[in-house]
């Protein structure tokens, strides 16, 4: 028990002590020549609006990790819009927001019928995805992860509320974040502060938990009003000034990395800091970080229209080919607005190798936002893979004491 705990305390003191130390500067050095489209964003970090995030990661003989990390135009008062990374926090407090109700019978399975009460609120009664064709927070959960469904945040989004989500935020000490929109759904500021009434029912139809509809008064918005861009389309309109993102979300970089390191390595941090969930829940949200589409019979996604790189950008994001077995990345995209991010635990069983990495790149040479005309295949996505190439290199030479055990993270697909 003694030992234990000096792991416990060990740990939080190497976490502690890691975090206030200040970030070096990612050593990009030789060989950038190799990587045409990584060394023309990183020459102009203004322009592509980069920022990048690496973390090595050594093992003391306990098994414990001890973070170096290293940075590249890092700055969390600089937007960039975060996409579909938000829903990552977003399924992690839907499983906290479970725990917390301690009502009999109602877990992640549990069917949820989705009701209207409003013009600007859809209901959700069926979910073909699933295998019994019925909604529920596990089936959300999966299609987050998989294929970054928007519905399935949507519907997260409406379960919990901007408060609960937002208070979660602040709990994990995520403070350079907010979120106060459903995503794809062109509703008003106003609007996306009321979430639908709900109903948990049993296999049997009974009702479990039934919420009417909610509200909050609160009025979440990012700070600094950021607006980007020269022009912007509205609706068929072309407006020429740029667009405010004002009542948009924001998940900036360094929060993104964090939810990540804490979900993989949960006692690296202080207990407060942790998502409170279980060991169980916490391999389910893994597995399903880690899946590829075609590992998965429900939801299932066709190998022509969702091929292993659809949400798995570092390294492998411009090939259409299989993934080999021996790498696993555990992560969450986005992609919107010209903006492409990516926040990863990169994984390769064979050669022990792992290791963070998030970063941001804009790629939007005219300027001008919602004219879907942005440069992800020429630009977003070779940065992606080059980067992620870069680092794995890196990596591969870099001397180890001691080899990781990476069997924790190796499931069964």
């Amino acid at each position: 028990m003694k030992s234990y705990k000096f792991q416990i305390i060990f740990t939080l003191f190497i976490i502690v002590f890691s975090s206030c130390q200040k970030k070096e500067k990612i050593p990009f050095q030789d060989g950038l020549e190799n990587y045409p489209t990584l060394q023309k964003v990183l020459s102009n970090p203004e322009k592509y609006k980069v920022q990048i995030l690496y973390t090595q990661v050594d093992r003391n003989e306990h098994g414990v990790p001890m973070f170096k990390e290293f940075s590249f135009h890092l700055n969390d008062s600089n937007y960039f819009y975060p996409a579909s990374t938000v829903k990552l926090p977003v399924a992690l407090f839907a499983l906290e927001w479970l725990n917390e109700q301690n009502v009999d019978n109602l877990d992640r399975e549990s069917t949820l019928f989705i009701d209207s009460v409003r013009p600007s609120q859809k209901p959700a009664y069926v979910d073909k995805t699933s295998i019994d064709s019925l909604p529920s927070i596990s089936n959300y959960i999966k299609k987050i992860l998989l294929v970054s469904d928007n519905d399935a945040f949507n519907r997260l989004y409406e379960v919990m509320g901007l408060d609960y989500i937002n208070d979660k935020l602040k709990d994990k000490n995520l403070i350079n974040s907010v979120i106060s929109q459903r995503l794809s759904f062109p509703i008003s500021s106003e609007e996306n502060k009321y979430f639908n009434p709900l109903r948990f029912v049993d296999k049997s139809g009974n009702i479990i938990l039934e919420l009417p509809e909610r509200h909050t008064e609160n009025n979440y918005f990012v700070r600094g009003k950021p607006k980007i861009g020269k022009a912007h389309f509205s609706g068929d309109s072309l407006v020429q000034k740029p667009m405010d993102f004002t009542f948009k979300n924001k998940f900036a970089l360094s929060d993104l990395d964090a939810v990540l390191k804490r979900i993989l390595f949960p006692r690296a941090f202080f207990e407060a800091e942790r998502f409170q969930i279980s060991e169980e829940q916490r391999d389910f949200i893994l597995k399903y970080m880690g899946m590829k589409p075609r590992e998965s019979k429900y939801p299932s996604y066709p190998v022509s229209e969702y091929t292993d790189s659809y949400s798995k950008f570092y390294k492998f994001g411009t090939s259409n080919d299989t993934i080999p077995s021996q790498f696993r990345i555990f992560n969450k995209t986005g992609w919107s607005y010209g903006f492409l991010i990516d926040g990863s635990y990169f994984v390769d069983f064979k050669n022990g190798v792992e290791f963070f990495v998030s970063a941001v790149v804009y790629s939007n040479e005219d300027e001008i936002l919602n004219d879907d005309n942005y440069e992800y295949e020429e630009i977003g996505k070779p940065f992606f893979a080059e980067l992620g190439d870069y680092l794995y290199q890196l990596e591969l030479n870099r001397k180890k004491l001691i080899k990781p055990d990476l069997s924790s993270v190796k499931f069964d697909y």
